[in-house]
């Protein structure tokens, strides 16, 4: 409560030097709703006077370093929810009252210390109702626990590792955890594909690569797999791999799993292929950005598969619906990446629209009863603050990532 009541002083200090919302027109209530015998919403019905004219969500991503391009694919979510919000002026109804929203992203270099900073800032400077972001486990642990300390609600758009939902029921995820996605990649390797035996190269300095190729190697025997190699390298500023690739090489195994950061794939993959490693190869979710085709090249990735939590392929009407409107403002197809930021967003103005108070408190119970059809199936949480979602299966064909099939959880 306290972050919202410094929201609302400064609020109104600041009163009168914004432009005001457009009328917005009512619609029936959603799941969250309950309505009046008058035909509001209960939170209309509230109260309203201490709710804000603006306010502002924060959204920690990685706008520079070595996954700036997963930064970008956030703003463009964003832009399509300002497109929206076009016709209120960029306005949601809160208690009844027409509220400004703002989005404000902050940095996070893609280094750990810098997303600390980053959340510090969004909860102490832009006094942020609620935070989005980051993609990466490894960031989101380092700042996730000061906005669980400040009672400032949480939606991490990518960070898979189980550990991040587990630091307090502030924190919540728009993707599902790597034992899933490990489960779903073991399952269609050994199952589908008819791989008896794997290899896995990860960096052991990366909670996300590290949950990851336990997740993987831990289904895989369970089915009757041998994993043959485990090969390690020691965070992003490794290049060369041909030392474990000879070692994995040696085993000559039907799979290479490779759960490693986007910025990491591209190299692998083409040192790989240099050397003749005949092994098809699977990765999580990192693959899907534009990056890992263009810099490791079609030929290197022909045949490859990776797991994702979206594609622009599904014939899910919410979903088409989402590809048709993003790709009229941002003028490509929408990935994983900006999809789950559009979804995080949602969910977070979905939970503002029916507060019948102004507390953290209430916001946070609002994301946890999320009920809500979004561009990657029906979105509801486990108790975890976990997501029940599907995954699908990626097939990389002539550089492009084609959808194979959903694994629901």
């Amino acid at each position: 409560m306290k972050k919202m009541c410094a929201l609302l002083l400064a609020a109104a200090m600041t009163i009168g030097m914004f432009a005001g919302c457009g009328k917005k027109e009512e619609k029936p209530a959603d799941a969250k709703g309950t309505e009046t015998q008058s035909g509001e919403t209960k939170a209309a019905s509230e109260d309203n006077s201490q709710v804000p004219d603006e306010i502002t969500i924060g959204f920690v991503a990685s706008m520079s370093g070595e996954n700036a391009q997963a930064g970008q694919y956030k703003k463009d979510a964003w832009a399509v929810i300002q497109k929206e919000l076009e016709a209120t002026d960029g306005c949601i109804t809160i208690m009844g009252k027409q509220v400004k929203v703002n989005v404000e992203f902050v940095d996070t270099d893609s280094k750990a210390d810098v997303t600390a900073n980053a959340y510090s800032k969004c909860i102490n400077d832009l006094n942020a109702v609620a935070i989005v972001g980051p993609d990466e486990s490894s960031l989101t642990l380092a700042g996730a626990p000061l906005a669980q300390e400040a009672g400032i609600p949480v939606i991490s758009t990518f960070a898979t590792n189980e550990k991040v939902t587990q630091i307090g029921d502030y924190i919540f995820r728009a993707c599902y955890i790597d034992p899933f996605q490990g489960q779903v990649a073991a399952n269609y390797a050994y199952n589908e594909l008819g791989a008896k035996t794997a290899a896995v190269l990860y960096s052991n300095a990366d909670a996300y690569a590290t949950g990851l190729m336990e997740s993987f190697k831990e289904n895989f025997e369970a089915l009757g797999g041998e994993v043959v190699a485990v090969e390690t390298y020691a965070g992003s500023d490794v290049k060369d791999f041909n030392a474990q690739l000879s070692n994995i090489n040696a085993k000559t195994p039907d799979l290479l799993w490779l759960p490693n950061q986007a910025s990491e794939i591209p190299l692998q993959i083409q040192q790989a292929d240099a050397m003749g490693i005949t092994a098809t190869m699977m990765g999580p979710d990192s693959w899907d950005v534009t990056t890992v085709p263009e810099t490791a090249g079609a030929e290197a990735l022909e045949g490859s598969y990776y797991i994702s939590c979206f594609s622009a392929e599904s014939d899910n009407e919410v979903a088409q619906a989402w590809v048709k409107e993003f790709e009229e403002v941002n003028g490509y197809k929408p990935a994983a990446h900006a999809t789950l930021a559009y979804e995080a967003l949602k969910i977070v103005i979905n939970g503002l629209e029916n507060l019948t108070s102004f507390s953290e408190e209430e916001l946070r119970d609002n994301i946890a009863a999320t009920d809500l059809d979004l561009p990657s199936g029906r979105v509801t949480f486990d108790e975890g603050g976990n997501p029940n979602k599907a995954a699908v299966i990626m097939k990389y064909e002539d550089g492009v990532g084609h959808y194979v099939t959903s694994v629901q959880p």
